[in-house]
């Protein structure tokens, strides 16, 4: 996990993206925002780059390859496993099955985006908290010198 990576948003929704992106400026992250609609282009991206992301937040309703299938992907993929990404789902609504189903593919979180502006950059805000302070075995070297 690259810390000074880019946090990638996989959201097909215009207002969504909108939102997030307005939250995570107003909380002046260093970390670049890279926007995708859907998880086809997301997964060319990460695929294709030697660019190792921060963190990636994901819908789990998504056109062409839903949240859970791309998960599937990502795990199945030695390189990109290998860049220990946290892979999060933010969600507008939750099935129970779905989050089963999200976290028995090894989803390192499933939140609910809510419908309150406050909650959001708040869950936001405690989200990016926590992975800064996370160690990954890529980047344990770094951090003890």
């Amino acid at each position: 996990m690259n810390k000074r990576g880019p946090i990638v948003i996989i959201e097909d929704d215009k207002d969504d993206q909108y939102i997030l992106a307005k939250v995570l400026k107003e909380l002046k992250y260093e970390n670049e925002v890279i926007f995708f609609e859907d998880s086809v282009q997301a997964l060319e991206y990460l695929t294709d780059t030697d660019t190792e992301p921060f963190l990636v937040l994901s819908d789990i309703n998504m056109p062409k390859l839903n949240g859970l299938e791309l998960r599937e992907k990502i795990v199945n993929n030695e390189d990109l496993r290998l860049k220990s990404i946290p892979y999060l789902f933010f969600s507008t609504s939750a099935e129970q099955q779905d989050v089963i189903n999200a976290y028995s593919r090894s989803i390192q979180g499933f939140f609910i985006k809510g419908n309150n502006y406050d909650r959001l950059k708040n869950t936001i805000e405690k989200i990016v908290a926590y992975w800064k302070e996370c160690e990954s075995p890529n980047y344990i070297k770094n951090a003890q010198q």
